[in-house]
C-alpha cells in the first residue's frame, strides 16, 4: 500500500499535472507537507479514540498518503523504512515504563 502511494507520489513529482493535491504540497514545499502529517496524525488519534472504525480509516488512509509524499520529497524510500524494521526485527525492545510527572 505504501510502495504505491509513494510510486503515485514520485511519479507526480517528476510530471506534475495542473491542479494535483499533491503538486500542490510539493510546490508549497516540506514545512507544508510536514504540517499535514500533523495534522492527519492528531486526527487518527482522536478517530481512535472515539472508536470510530469509518473515521480511523478514512484518517489513516490521509496519513498513509501524506507519509508517502513527505517520503518523496525528503528521498527516503518505502525500502529505506522497510530496511530499519529488518533491522529491528527479532530484537528485544528496552522500552519501559516512564514515572510519572508530578509537577509542572
Amino acid at each position: 500500500m505504501i510502495d504505491e502511494l509513494y510510486t503515485q507520489a514520485v511519479a507526480r513529482q517528476k510530471e506534475p499535472k495542473a491542479g494535483s493535491y499533491t503538486n500542490y504540497l510539493f510546490d508549497k514545499g516540506l514545512d507544508k507537507i510536514l504540517k499535514k502529517v500533523g495534522e492527519e496524525a492528531t486526527e487518527v488519534v482522536i478517530a481512535a479514540k472515539n472508536a470510530d472504525k469509518a473515521e480511523i480509516a478514512n484518517e489513516t488512509a490521509d496519513i498513509f498518503y501524506h507519509i508517502a509524499v513527505m517520503l518523496a520529497e525528503t528521498g527516503v524510500t518505502p525500502a529505506d523504512v522497510q530496511a530499519v524494521l529488518d533491522e529491528r526485527n527479532g530484537k528485544q525492545s528496552n522500552v519501559h515504563d516512564r514515572p510519572e510527572i508530578e509537577a509542572y
